[in-house]
Order: C-alpha cells, then structure tokens, then sequence
C-alpha cells in the first residue's frame, strides 16, 4: 500500500460545516507522513472537480480512504452526486467497463465488471447517533452495524468496481458529543485503528 487516495466527503449546508471530517482527513494525512514511502492524493468534493482527473486518481491508487458524514442515513448530496459523475466518468475508462452479465445468460455474473481489481478501500463515517443506537436491543438499528445497514449500498458500489474493503471506523455522538476532551479520544482511538490496519496491510 504505497499509493493513497483520500476522499473528504463532508460539505457545509443548513448547521453543518464540515469541519469534523477535515479534521479526520488532516488526522489521516499527518499519520501517513509520517512514513516516507506513502504517496498521497487528496480530494475535497467540495472543490472544483475534473471528473477525469478523479477517475485517474483512483485507477493511481493502491488504498482509496473515504471520510463522510451520515446525513438522514445516506451520504451528503455533494458525495453522492460526486461518486455518480465520476464512476460514471469511469465507465470504460478504469473504474468499470460493464455490470460483468453477458446477453446470453443476463442472469449470473451482475457486480463482476469492475476494473479496479488489487485496490483497497477503508470507510470512516460520523454519525450524530451514538454507538449504542447500533449495539442495545430495541434502540433505533435493530443491532445491525453501519456496514451492515446504512451503508451496505455504499460497499456494494465499491465492490461492483471490484475493490477490496478493509476495515473501516466509525465516529458516533459526534454532533452532541465532540467535546475537546472527546476529540482526542476520537484521534487516540482512530490513530490506534490506522496502525493497526497498515500494520496488516
């Protein structure tokens, strides 16, 4: 894993100001310099975009890292439309050249015409919902995790690409609870995670 993309999905609109996924993108680039032989590219979907350019990053990448806000159970609007232009733009074109079904049996096969086949990618989330929302009989997930449940599109379009997914993080109470005492924990815990993670890569 030389080579690593990073993705901020967090934007500004209505009480949000994106301030808490910067922060984790600054947290992940700080702990990748500190190794020299990590090469980074970063994106802010917030940014001007050149969806070519996009598409090339990602086909550049050996480990793409996603950071993003849960907002109403899905990814902000900026994300989302970000993930459609450019994996649109990379039909074809490195990211996927077809569903992976043949006409004459239209019926096996679906998700196996991705492209980027030996990359990997990591998510981290934050949520406003507390952990135990996930985790304790008849809170609001039924005990299903965020991978299982609200994110589980957002593998499946990763996989359909043909990626790998590693073992992401997720960040909850964050609205009500980033506290500055919290906030280091946050980065002592998340830190512990890319260590461990690289470390097994």
């Amino acid at each position: 894993m030389k080579k690593i993309f990073i993705i901020n999905g967090g934007q500004k609109f209505a009480h949000s100001g994106g301030q808490f996924n910067k922060t984790v993108q600054d947290w992940t680039v700080e702990f990748l310099s500190k190794n020299n032989d990590y090469k980074i590219k970063t994106t802010h979907i917030e940014d001007e975009i050149d969806l070519q350019k996009e598409v090339e990053k990602f086909v550049w990448a050996d480990l793409i890292i996603y950071h993003t806000p849960v907002w109403w159970f899905q990814l902000p609007n900026l994300f989302k439309k970000y993930l459609d232009d450019v994996f649109t733009q990379g039909h074809n074109n490195g990211i996927y050249k077809s569903d992976g079904r043949s006409r004459v049996n239209p019926d096996i096969n679906y998700g196996t015409g991705g492209l980027l086949h030996g990359r990997k990618y990591m998510l981290t989330t934050s949520w406003n919902a507390p952990a135990t929302a996930f985790t304790l009989p008849g809170e609001f997930f039924d005990q299903t995790s965020v991978d299982d449940g609200v994110m589980f599109g957002f593998h499946k379009m990763n996989k359909f690409t043909g990626m790998e997914k590693i073992n992401g993080f997720h960040f909850h109470d964050v609205e009500k609870g980033a506290t500055p005492e919290n906030i280091v924990i946050f980065k002592k815990q998340y830190t512990e995670h890319l260590e461990q993670t690289f470390k097994n890569l």
